[in-house]
This record gives C-alpha cells, structure tokens and sequence, in this order.
C-alpha cells in the first residue's frame, strides 16, 4: 500500500483517482456500459456506480473519525448497493462528477490536518479499529482496482 508515503503524496494519489477513471472509460460506447462480456460481474456502468457510491460512504467516514471520538462506521454492502441502487438509470457523466468533487471536497479538508490526526480512529462494525490513514489508503486504492475490471471487460469487448 502506501504506508512509505508522506501523506502529501497519499493525497495526490487520491486527487488523481477520477482522472484515473475517466482514462479508462475512454472509447467505451454507450451499449458497453450495460454489457456484461464476463458472466456474473457487474457491468462498467455498474462499477462506476459502485465507486461514486464509495466516494459518498468514505467521505462520511473519513469526516466521522476527524470530528468525532473513535466513532463506529457500519458495513456497507456494495452488492447490494449496486443491486439496489438504480445504477441502470443513472447517468456516467454524473457519477464521475460526484466522484472528482466529493475527491476535491475532502483533500480541501485533509490538506490542512496536522500529522497526529492520520492516526485518529474508527470503529468499523465488521474490520475493528481503522484509522484515517487508512480509509484514505483503501478510498486511493479503490479506483485503480476497479479499472483493472474495466480493462478486463473492454478487452472481452475486443474479443467479441
């Protein structure tokens, strides 16, 4: 992960995550991104839900551990969420927005935290204690683990 970086450069990773996503949806047609080339995954439009979804959750996390003392943050299904979240009617052009300014909201917060405070911590009702570092450590890593999705299917597309 990231735990060598400074967390200067922890958050340029994460300014950079809706950069990272719109370069992997480039070239994706509309019909692609309700197409599911690999059986029992979701599609790129699903995906994209699923990740400006996690942006919403983290954000609320991550301002929950600055303001308040240990507090617990819940499990949250992405499975369910996905199933249960309209994703079909909701538009890419959208989800990218909430994406890049929930990311520029939180680094205008967390680029002025002194260094102590990336060791504040939450309660997650499943996982236990997690500090900031590290639900900004897991938020960094979420997009580039999903594009490793999108790059699958897009290469399924060419398959096709």
């Amino acid at each position: 992960m990231f735990r060598t970086m400074d967390y200067q450069d922890l958050m340029s990773h994460y300014a950079q995550g809706s950069d990272v996503l719109v370069k992997a949806l480039k070239g994706v047609s509309d019909a692609q991104l309700d197409e599911v080339p690999i059986p029992d995954t979701w599609s790129i439009r699903q995906i994209v839900c699923h990740l400006a979804d996690a942006e919403i959750v983290y954000a609320d996390r991550m301002k929950r551990v600055l303001v308040d003392d240990n507090p617990t943050v819940l499990e949250w299904s992405p499975d369910k969420s996905v199933e249960d979240a309209f994703c079909r009617h909701r538009k890419i052009d959208n989800e990218l927005t909430v994406i890049a300014s929930i990311r520029r909201h939180m680094i205008s917060i967390l680029q002025h935290q002194e260094v102590e405070i990336w060791q504040r911590t939450a309660v997650h009702s499943l996982e236990g204690p997690m500090t900031l570092e590290t639900l900004l450590e897991r938020i960094v890593e979420h997009v580039p683990h999903h594009c490793r999705f999108i790059e699958q299917k897009r290469a399924a597309f060419e398959k096709a």
